[in-house]
């Protein structure tokens, strides 16, 4: 087994220490910049012979940076680290989210607490940026996440949430207590994603729902008129359509937005085609339960917002379900188990927390993204020698940090058939090391050391 990395220490200089004096002397700082910031910090690691591509990972907090590091030394895979660890991004303005989002590397990101304090002049404040994911979303030119999940996968078009990011736009008028606020809608990305979503309804064939209300909201409008510009000269079918043509009513807009894009945007969309169905978003919720239920893969295509709502709905239904399911079973007096049914029928959604996400961006490859909700205190509880709060919690199960992984770097290192196969096989020594009673997580980490062999060594 080679040797460890003190995943304890690295969680203590964390709250209390020194974590960036530590992190350099276990990574060697890395000649590569992205484009225009030369003084970029920027960590390597793992293994560089051969011909696999590095992935850049997010190093934030808690167990979102102290998985990471694990997971990446048990596999030895070539990676870039970027710092973006709540008080470093606090006290340096976010730059390093610009470091991050232009690296033109595929690249995995964590989402930690939003409400993550930090220290500011002796005293505690809420981290700038919050989870950071809305500003890295602008700074790295994201225009839509995509998040597959038991035959329905949901292309959420992002950033455009009707709320202002600027504080000194934002108001409350005193007499009425009406709300005023900036809209951050990009129409350039808009395009990119309604664009995306046709691909792969034509590349997988599933069913197209569109989930907007061009009859409501200014952005929804123009997002849905976008959607029928892109549709013209194509061979999909409009099996449901909106009352108006969005793209009739809101042309102008439309127009001012596809002048702004490349000129051969449509080309070779003359060959796409599928079946497109058009949806009010509220109507899309129950819908995309009739599509879980019955098997039917679907893409829906969402506003940012809404997307939300729906991929909450995809995440928690499949619980929902199967304890109605188990409540029919024992009403009928059947004697049967309606999780091993679930399996049986060939449902494949568990309860969301492996539901990947996939942000594209205009310009470098996609960023992978994941959040670890309660991950903060089960850090907490390690540090304080209880990991497992006297028998009554569960250590820490690291396999997100092997899935999201192997995901990347299939993706960075596409017709890697020698590497697809290595990760295949390293997840699996994962499962089989995890399959019984969860081990606790330092022992874990020991155990995978000395059961997994490092990418690339002799």
């Amino acid at each position: 087994m080679s040797a460890t990395i003190d995943l304890l220490k690295i969680a203590q200089e964390e709250q209390t220490g020194d974590l960036f004096k530590l992190l350099d002397t276990i990574y060697k700082r890395s000649a590569t910049r992205p484009p225009g910031y030369p003084d970029a910090i920027i960590w390597e690691g793992g293994n560089f012979k051969g011909d696999v591509k590095p992935v850049a990972h997010a190093f934030t907090d808690m167990f979102a940076l102290n998985g990471t590091i694990m997971a990446l030394d048990v596999l030895g895979l070539p990676f870039l680290g970027v710092p973006m660890m709540a008080q470093f991004r606090h006290d340096t303005k976010l730059v390093s989210l610009e470091w991050f989002g232009k690296l033109d590397y595929t690249a995995l990101k964590w989402s930690t607490a939003g409400d993550f304090m930090v220290n500011e002049g002796g005293k505690k404040v809420v981290v700038a940026g919050k989870s950071a994911n809305a500003p890295l979303r602008t700074a790295a030119g994201v225009y839509c996440n995509v998040r597959p999940y038991g035959g329905i996968t949901n292309i959420r078009f992002m950033p455009g949430l009707p709320y202002s990011q600027d504080k000194k736009r934002f108001r409350v008028e005193p007499d009425t207590g009406i709300i005023h606020s900036e809209m951050n809608t990009p129409g350039i990305r808009m395009a990119y994603a309604a664009r995306l979503f046709l691909k792969m309804v034509h590349e997988t064939g599933h069913i197209g729902r569109v989930a907007t209300k061009p009859t409501q909201a200014q952005e929804d409008a123009v997002n849905a008129g976008i959607v029928r510009w892109l549709l013209q000269g194509t061979k999909f079918k409009l099996k449901r359509r909106y009352t108006v043509d969005a793209y009739e009513e809101h042309k102008a807009n439309v127009d001012a937005i596809v002048a702004l894009l490349p000129k051969d945007f449509k080309a070779g969309m003359e060959n796409w085609g599928g079946d497109i169905y058009e949806h009010i978003s509220d109507t899309n919720f129950g819908i995309m339960l009739h599509d879980m239920i019955s098997q039917t893969p679907a893409i829906v295509y969402s506003t940012d917002l809404d997307g939300d709502r729906l991929t909450d709905l995809m995440a928690d239904a499949a619980d929902v379900l199967r304890a109605w399911g188990q409540k029919v079973i024992d009403r009928a007096g059947a004697k049967a188990d309606m999780g091993q049914l679930w399996k049986d029928m060939g449902f494949t959604m568990t309860n969301g927390k492996d539901m990947t996400s996939v942000m594209y961006r205009i310009h470098g490859a996609p960023i992978y993204e994941q959040t670890l909700g309660s991950a903060d205190a089960m850090l907490l509880r390690l540090l304080d020698g209880d990991e497992t709060v006297g028998g009554t919690k569960q250590p820490y199960d690291p396999r997100i940090h092997f899935v999201l992984i192997n995901e990347a770097y299939k993706a960075a290192n596409p017709g890697n058939t020698k590497l697809a196969a290595w990760l295949d096989a390293q997840l699996a020594t994962f499962d089989k090391l995890y399959s019984g009673k969860r081990p606790r997580y330092v022992d874990g980490y020991q155990q995978l050391k000395a059961a997994i062999k490092p990418w690339g060594s002799a």
